[in-house]
């Protein structure tokens, strides 16, 4: 992957984001995170083990390191999860990115039961304020993606 920026680890990814947000307040830029869960991941654990599910996220974050800008950033926050770090980025064009991270996954296939099917993956969009810290700013994207999963649960058949 010559030159490729790995996903960040819980620590870096957290020393990142701070990095980001005092940048943001100095310059008075945007700066916007996406929360991406992966919903089949417990399922894929109790049907295939403890290594598929991370292998889908270690696989899952180089894919859209691809589909980003340089200097966007994808990292675990946890076992389960990706934030994408949009520095520069205001709501509306996190919104663009959750869109094509969202196409991506879902380009992702799966194999349970006998079938391929794509990944379920629910995105939470924030965009960082003045005064909100970085595990504020996680916490809303978490909030997000968590109201996106129960939507989704809502309209699934």
């Amino acid at each position: 992957m010559g030159g490729q920026i790995d996903c960040l680890s819980a620590p870096a990814l957290e020393d990142r984001l701070e990095e980001e947000i005092n940048r943001a307040g100095r310059h008075g830029t945007p700066l916007s995170c996406l929360l991406v869960a992966i919903e089949d991941l417990a399922e894929l654990a109790s049907q295939h083990g403890r290594e598929l599910p991370e292998q889908t996220l270690a696989y899952a974050g180089p894919a859209l390191l691809r589909e980003l800008r340089r200097f966007d950033r994808v990292g675990r926050p946890s076992d389960t999860e990706l934030l994408v770090v949009l520095p520069g980025a205001d709501g509306p064009r996190g919104e663009i990115v959750a869109r094509r991270v969202i196409d991506r996954l879902r380009a992702i296939k799966i194999e349970s039961g006998g079938l391929r099917r794509p990944l379920r993956v629910s995105v939470g969009l924030a965009a960082w304020h003045e005064d909100l810290t970085g595990a504020q700013l996680l916490a809303q994207t978490r909030a997000a993606a968590r109201r996106e999963r129960q939507g989704l649960a809502t309209t699934d058949p």
